[in-house]
Protein backbone atom coordinates (compact mmCIF):
# COMPACT_ATOMS: atom_id res chain seq x y z
CA UNK A 1 0.00 0.00 0.00
CA UNK A 2 1.46 3.38 -0.97
CA UNK A 3 2.40 5.82 1.74
CA UNK A 4 2.74 9.48 0.82
CA UNK A 5 4.35 12.48 2.43
CA UNK A 6 2.50 15.72 1.70
CA UNK A 7 3.89 19.23 2.14
CA UNK A 8 1.39 22.08 1.75
CA UNK A 9 2.80 25.57 2.18
CA UNK A 10 0.73 28.76 2.05
CA UNK A 11 2.25 32.24 2.38
CA UNK A 12 0.29 35.49 2.66
CA UNK A 13 2.25 38.69 2.11
CA UNK A 14 0.28 41.78 3.14
CA UNK A 15 0.58 45.27 1.69
CA UNK A 16 0.28 46.81 5.17
CA UNK A 17 0.53 45.38 8.65
CA UNK A 18 -2.34 43.25 9.93
CA UNK A 19 -3.25 44.30 13.45
CA UNK A 20 -4.98 41.01 14.28
CA UNK A 21 -6.42 38.02 12.45
CA UNK A 22 -8.40 34.84 13.01
CA UNK A 23 -8.11 31.83 10.69
CA UNK A 24 -9.54 28.37 10.05
CA UNK A 25 -7.46 25.69 8.34
CA UNK A 26 -8.69 22.40 6.86
CA UNK A 27 -5.38 20.72 6.10
CA UNK A 28 -5.45 17.53 8.20
CA UNK A 29 -6.06 14.47 5.98
CA UNK A 30 -9.09 12.66 7.32
CA UNK A 31 -9.28 8.93 7.93
CA UNK A 32 -11.41 7.16 5.34
CA UNK A 33 -12.16 3.49 4.60
CA UNK A 34 -9.28 3.61 2.09
CA UNK A 35 -6.99 6.08 3.85
CA UNK A 36 -5.19 6.58 7.17
CA UNK A 37 -3.33 9.70 8.28
CA UNK A 38 -0.42 8.41 10.36
CA UNK A 39 1.20 11.77 11.06
CA UNK A 40 0.24 15.43 10.79
CA UNK A 41 2.09 18.57 11.81
CA UNK A 42 1.18 22.22 11.38
CA UNK A 43 3.73 25.01 11.59
CA UNK A 44 2.41 28.58 11.71
CA UNK A 45 4.55 31.72 11.57
CA UNK A 46 4.20 34.07 13.38
CA UNK A 47 3.31 31.84 16.32
CA UNK A 48 -0.43 32.09 17.08
CA UNK A 49 -1.57 33.63 20.34
CA UNK A 50 -4.08 30.78 20.62
CA UNK A 51 -4.93 27.66 18.68
CA UNK A 52 -7.60 24.97 19.00
CA UNK A 53 -8.95 21.94 17.16
CA UNK A 54 -12.55 21.13 16.33
CA UNK A 55 -14.55 18.86 14.05
CA UNK A 56 -17.15 20.31 11.68
CA UNK A 57 -20.59 18.75 10.96
CA UNK A 58 -19.11 16.74 8.06
CA UNK A 59 -16.36 15.24 10.22
CA UNK A 60 -13.52 17.35 8.83
CA UNK A 61 -10.78 18.34 11.27
CA UNK A 62 -10.40 22.12 11.57
CA UNK A 63 -7.58 24.07 13.18
CA UNK A 64 -8.57 27.53 14.34
CA UNK A 65 -5.89 30.05 15.33
CA UNK A 66 -5.53 33.74 16.08
CA UNK A 67 -2.69 36.22 15.70
CA UNK A 68 -3.00 39.18 18.05
CA UNK A 69 0.36 40.87 17.34
CA UNK A 70 0.91 43.06 14.24
CA UNK A 71 2.32 41.14 11.26
CA UNK A 72 2.86 41.65 7.53
CA UNK A 73 3.36 37.99 6.56
CA UNK A 74 1.63 34.72 7.44
CA UNK A 75 3.15 31.33 6.65
CA UNK A 76 1.31 28.03 7.18
CA UNK A 77 3.11 24.74 6.53
CA UNK A 78 1.18 21.46 6.84
CA UNK A 79 3.15 18.20 6.74
CA UNK A 80 1.30 14.88 6.51
CA UNK A 81 2.06 11.20 6.16
CA UNK A 82 -0.81 9.22 4.64
CA UNK A 83 -1.36 5.55 3.79
CA UNK A 84 -3.72 5.03 0.84
CA UNK A 85 -5.47 1.75 0.06
CA UNK A 86 -7.34 0.80 -3.15
CA UNK A 87 -10.92 2.06 -3.45
CA UNK A 88 -13.54 -0.62 -4.00
CA UNK A 89 -15.73 -0.10 -7.09
CA UNK A 90 -18.64 -2.42 -8.01
CA UNK A 91 -19.49 -3.63 -11.49
CA UNK A 92 -21.53 -0.89 -13.12
CA UNK A 93 -24.21 -3.24 -14.42
CA UNK A 94 -24.94 -4.55 -10.91
CA UNK A 95 -25.92 -1.14 -9.53
CA UNK A 96 -29.61 -0.13 -9.44
CA UNK A 97 -31.20 2.24 -11.98
CA UNK A 98 -30.28 5.86 -11.32
CA UNK A 99 -33.98 6.72 -10.82
CA UNK A 100 -34.15 4.29 -7.89
CA UNK A 101 -31.10 5.91 -6.29
CA UNK A 102 -32.67 9.37 -6.74
CA UNK A 103 -35.90 8.13 -5.17
CA UNK A 104 -33.98 6.80 -2.16
CA UNK A 105 -32.49 10.26 -1.62
CA UNK A 106 -36.03 11.66 -1.35
CA UNK A 107 -37.08 8.95 1.12
CA UNK A 108 -33.87 7.70 2.73
CA UNK A 109 -33.82 4.47 4.70
CA UNK A 110 -31.04 3.96 7.22
CA UNK A 111 -28.48 6.25 8.83
CA UNK A 112 -26.03 6.25 5.90
CA UNK A 113 -28.72 7.14 3.35
CA UNK A 114 -30.12 9.81 5.65
CA UNK A 115 -26.68 11.42 6.00
CA UNK A 116 -26.17 11.25 2.23
CA UNK A 117 -29.47 12.89 1.27
CA UNK A 118 -28.25 16.35 2.37
CA UNK A 119 -25.84 16.25 -0.58
CA UNK A 120 -28.68 15.90 -3.12
CA UNK A 121 -29.74 19.56 -2.84
CA UNK A 122 -28.31 22.85 -4.18
CA UNK A 123 -25.63 24.48 -2.02
CA UNK A 124 -24.09 27.98 -1.88
CA UNK A 125 -21.69 27.42 -4.79
CA UNK A 126 -23.61 24.69 -6.61
CA UNK A 127 -27.02 25.85 -7.84
CA UNK A 128 -29.18 23.80 -10.18
CA UNK A 129 -30.59 25.65 -13.16
CA UNK A 130 -33.01 24.63 -15.90
CA UNK A 131 -30.49 24.95 -18.72
CA UNK A 132 -28.51 22.04 -17.25
CA UNK A 133 -31.33 19.53 -17.66
CA UNK A 134 -30.81 18.72 -21.34
CA UNK A 135 -27.07 18.18 -20.83
CA UNK A 136 -27.68 15.87 -17.89
CA UNK A 137 -30.70 13.96 -19.15
CA UNK A 138 -28.79 13.01 -22.31
CA UNK A 139 -26.70 10.76 -20.05
CA UNK A 140 -29.43 9.65 -17.63
CA UNK A 141 -31.56 7.54 -19.92
CA UNK A 142 -34.47 5.62 -18.32
CA UNK A 143 -33.41 2.53 -16.39
CA UNK A 144 -29.69 3.05 -16.89
CA UNK A 145 -27.58 1.60 -14.03
CA UNK A 146 -26.50 4.24 -11.54
CA UNK A 147 -22.72 3.72 -11.81
CA UNK A 148 -22.87 3.59 -15.59
CA UNK A 149 -24.81 6.87 -15.53
CA UNK A 150 -22.46 8.77 -13.22
CA UNK A 151 -19.36 7.40 -14.98
CA UNK A 152 -20.68 8.60 -18.34
CA UNK A 153 -21.52 11.95 -16.76
CA UNK A 154 -17.93 12.10 -15.50
CA UNK A 155 -16.67 11.52 -19.05
CA UNK A 156 -19.05 14.04 -20.60
CA UNK A 157 -18.11 16.84 -18.21
CA UNK A 158 -14.43 16.12 -18.82
CA UNK A 159 -15.06 16.57 -22.54
CA UNK A 160 -17.21 19.67 -22.06
CA UNK A 161 -14.90 21.74 -19.82
CA UNK A 162 -11.23 22.25 -20.65
CA UNK A 163 -8.84 22.49 -17.71
CA UNK A 164 -7.59 26.05 -18.05
CA UNK A 165 -5.90 27.77 -15.05
CA UNK A 166 -6.40 31.51 -14.84
CA UNK A 167 -9.80 31.54 -16.54
CA UNK A 168 -11.81 31.54 -13.30
CA UNK A 169 -11.64 32.69 -9.68
CA UNK A 170 -12.83 31.08 -6.45
CA UNK A 171 -16.24 32.74 -6.76
CA UNK A 172 -16.83 32.23 -10.49
CA UNK A 173 -20.44 30.97 -10.92
CA UNK A 174 -20.70 27.39 -12.12
CA UNK A 175 -23.21 28.51 -14.79
CA UNK A 176 -20.44 30.64 -16.29
CA UNK A 177 -18.03 27.72 -16.26
CA UNK A 178 -20.61 25.60 -18.09
CA UNK A 179 -21.16 28.31 -20.72
CA UNK A 180 -17.49 29.19 -21.29
CA UNK A 181 -16.33 25.56 -21.07
CA UNK A 182 -13.12 26.48 -19.22
CA UNK A 183 -12.10 26.17 -15.59
CA UNK A 184 -9.99 24.41 -12.97
CA UNK A 185 -10.64 21.31 -10.88
CA UNK A 186 -12.82 23.19 -8.39
CA UNK A 187 -15.07 24.46 -11.20
CA UNK A 188 -15.26 21.07 -12.89
CA UNK A 189 -16.15 19.35 -9.61
CA UNK A 190 -18.86 21.94 -8.97
CA UNK A 191 -20.33 21.31 -12.43
CA UNK A 192 -20.35 17.55 -11.81
CA UNK A 193 -22.17 18.12 -8.51
CA UNK A 194 -24.70 20.40 -10.21
CA UNK A 195 -25.45 17.64 -12.73
CA UNK A 196 -25.80 14.96 -10.05
CA UNK A 197 -28.14 17.16 -8.03
CA UNK A 198 -30.09 18.03 -11.17
CA UNK A 199 -30.95 14.31 -11.24
CA UNK A 200 -31.66 14.23 -7.50
CA UNK A 201 -28.54 12.15 -6.84
CA UNK A 202 -26.39 12.81 -3.75
CA UNK A 203 -22.92 14.11 -4.54
CA UNK A 204 -20.29 15.60 -2.29
CA UNK A 205 -17.27 17.80 -2.98
CA UNK A 206 -13.94 16.10 -2.25
CA UNK A 207 -10.92 18.23 -1.38
CA UNK A 208 -7.36 16.95 -1.25
CA UNK A 209 -4.37 16.21 -3.39
CA UNK A 210 -3.44 14.15 -6.41
CA UNK A 211 -0.01 12.79 -7.10
CA UNK A 212 0.96 13.91 -10.58
CA UNK A 213 3.29 11.77 -12.65
CA UNK A 214 6.01 13.24 -14.88
CA UNK A 215 6.32 12.38 -18.59
CA UNK A 216 8.13 9.12 -19.26
CA UNK A 217 11.87 9.54 -18.93
CA UNK A 218 11.59 12.88 -17.12
CA UNK A 219 12.52 13.51 -13.51
CA UNK A 220 9.70 14.34 -11.15
CA UNK A 221 9.63 18.05 -10.30
CA UNK A 222 9.14 19.17 -6.72
CA UNK A 223 6.11 21.45 -6.46
CA UNK A 224 4.21 20.19 -9.52
CA UNK A 225 1.50 18.66 -7.33
CA UNK A 226 -1.40 20.86 -6.29
CA UNK A 227 -4.54 20.94 -4.23
CA UNK A 228 -7.19 19.02 -6.10
CA UNK A 229 -10.96 18.62 -6.16
CA UNK A 230 -13.16 15.77 -7.30
CA UNK A 231 -16.55 14.34 -6.29
CA UNK A 232 -18.13 11.33 -4.61
CA UNK A 233 -21.57 9.98 -5.53
CA UNK A 234 -23.74 7.87 -3.21
CA UNK A 235 -25.71 4.70 -3.91
CA UNK A 236 -27.54 2.71 -1.20
CA UNK A 237 -25.81 -0.62 -0.70
CA UNK A 238 -22.66 0.57 -2.45
CA UNK A 239 -21.75 3.63 -0.40
CA UNK A 240 -19.73 6.50 -1.83
CA UNK A 241 -17.95 6.05 -5.15
CA UNK A 242 -15.44 8.74 -6.14
CA UNK A 243 -15.12 10.27 -9.61
CA UNK A 244 -12.62 12.78 -10.96
CA UNK A 245 -14.14 14.67 -13.92
CA UNK A 246 -11.03 16.81 -14.38
CA UNK A 247 -9.09 13.68 -15.37
CA UNK A 248 -12.02 11.44 -16.43
CA UNK A 249 -11.04 8.71 -13.98
CA UNK A 250 -12.29 6.93 -10.89
CA UNK A 251 -9.69 7.63 -8.18
CA UNK A 252 -7.57 4.68 -7.14
CA UNK A 253 -4.34 5.20 -5.21
CA UNK A 254 -3.15 8.68 -6.24
CA UNK A 255 -5.88 10.78 -4.59
CA UNK A 256 -5.45 11.86 -0.97
CA UNK A 257 -8.55 13.19 0.80
CA UNK A 258 -8.35 16.16 3.16
CA UNK A 259 -12.07 16.70 3.63
CA UNK A 260 -15.48 16.84 2.01
CA UNK A 261 -18.60 18.99 2.03
CA UNK A 262 -21.40 20.34 -0.13
CA UNK A 263 -18.99 22.48 -2.17
CA UNK A 264 -15.68 24.34 -1.88
CA UNK A 265 -17.06 26.80 0.66
CA UNK A 266 -17.30 23.96 3.22
CA UNK A 267 -13.67 22.83 2.86
CA UNK A 268 -11.55 25.87 1.96
CA UNK A 269 -7.98 24.93 3.01
CA UNK A 270 -7.35 28.29 4.69
CA UNK A 271 -9.74 31.15 5.42
CA UNK A 272 -9.84 34.03 7.84
CA UNK A 273 -10.80 37.54 8.86
CA UNK A 274 -8.27 40.37 9.23
CA UNK A 275 -7.99 43.78 10.82
CA UNK A 276 -5.89 45.82 8.39
CA UNK A 277 -3.49 44.37 5.82
CA UNK A 278 -4.80 46.05 2.67
CA UNK A 279 -4.06 44.11 -0.53
CA UNK A 280 -2.19 40.86 -0.26
CA UNK A 281 -0.41 38.24 -2.35
CA UNK A 282 -0.84 34.55 -1.68
CA UNK A 283 1.53 31.77 -2.73
CA UNK A 284 0.61 28.12 -2.42
CA UNK A 285 2.92 25.18 -3.01
CA UNK A 286 2.09 21.48 -2.65
CA UNK A 287 4.39 18.50 -2.93
CA UNK A 288 3.21 14.86 -2.80
CA UNK A 289 5.77 12.09 -2.98
CA UNK A 290 6.05 8.41 -2.00
CA UNK A 291 7.48 7.83 1.45
CA UNK A 292 9.60 4.87 2.47
CA UNK A 293 8.60 2.93 5.53
CA UNK A 294 6.02 0.39 6.74
CA UNK A 295 2.45 0.93 5.59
Amino acid sequence: MPRYRVLHKTVYQYEAQVAASHHSAILHPRDMPYQECVDFRLLIRPKPSNIRQRTDPFGNQITQFSLQAPHSRLEVLATSSVVVRPRMVPQAATTPPWEKVAASARMPVGAEALEACQFAFPSPQVPVWKGLEDFTKAVATPGRPWLETVTELNRRIHAHVAFSPGETKVGTPVEQVFARRKGVCQDIAHLMLACLRCLGLPGRYMSGYIRTKPPEGKARLVGVDASHAWVAAFCPGQGWIELDPTNNILPEGDHITIGYGRDFSDVSPLSGVLVGGGEHQVTVGVDVHPEAGPA
